[in-house]
């Protein structure tokens, strides 16, 4: 589903990937370890088309998305990708379900139908009464939810989550692993999860380790 082949970046004269060869495929949930400074949040932003490497190839399908011009790269990152990070990035003046639709709307879906659809989002993470009330008056585990919701609106084909459990107490945690399995099992999504949570990693299809800038 997703190749990518001899990814390289820098930051200034920091070499952050050291040519990165990696296949992702369609269904699995795969881990993404290392410890700090590996280059895991930086693979995880190019494989997700919200930063650019220095050089290599990534391919969705056919879809090379290096070639795709700025703003035709925006509108197959809304429609194919979803994004779940660790402090969930919430509008705080917006409600949980306005939040959810904001990717909807983005993708030109009529209010009416962005509205349904992120309401049966919100149902479906057990958020129903939750959907009026803004992030400050959510828990860390429900704004995680909403978080989720949101990355599956446009029903993409693959989920990158960033330390998605990164701030949630225990029981948020195993729950909010849960419930990714859950929906790969509904609804067939890929997802490549950054974590230094273990228990999660060893959930996963693949655990992928890198050290350094490169996959070891």
């Amino acid at each position: 589903m997703i190749k990518c082949k001899n990814i390289h970046k820098s930051f200034d004269k920091l070499q952050v990937l050291k040519g990165i060869d990696l296949q992702i495929n369609q269904g699995e949930i795969v881990a993404i370890v290392g410890p700090s400074g590996a280059g895991k949040t930086t693979l995880l932003q190019i494989l997700g088309t919200l930063d650019k490497p220095d050089s290599g190839d990534i391919l969705y399908e056919d879809v090379d998305v290096r070639r795709l011009k700025d703003k035709d790269l925006a509108a197959f990152r809304n429609q194919n990708i979803g994004f779940v990070f660790q402090f969930h990035q919430l509008l705080p003046e917006f409600t949980a379900l306005e939040n959810v639709m904001i990717p909807a709307l983005i993708g030109h879906a009529s209010h009416a139908d962005a509205r349904k659809k992120a309401q049966k989002l919100l149902d479906l993470m057990n958020l129903s009464d939750r959907a009026t009330h803004k992030p400050a008056e959510l828990s860390g585990g429900e704004k995680q939810r909403v978080a989720v919701a949101r990355a599956l609106i446009n029903e993409p084909s693959v989920i990158f989550a960033d330390e998605p459990s990164g701030s949630l107490d225990s029981q948020n945690k195993t729950e909010l692993h849960r419930l990714f399995f859950d929906l790969r099992h509904r609804f067939h999504h890929t997802f490549v999860i950054v974590t230094h949570d273990d228990s999660l990693a060893q959930l996963t299809d693949r655990i992928i380790y890198m050290k350094d800038g490169q996959i070891t």
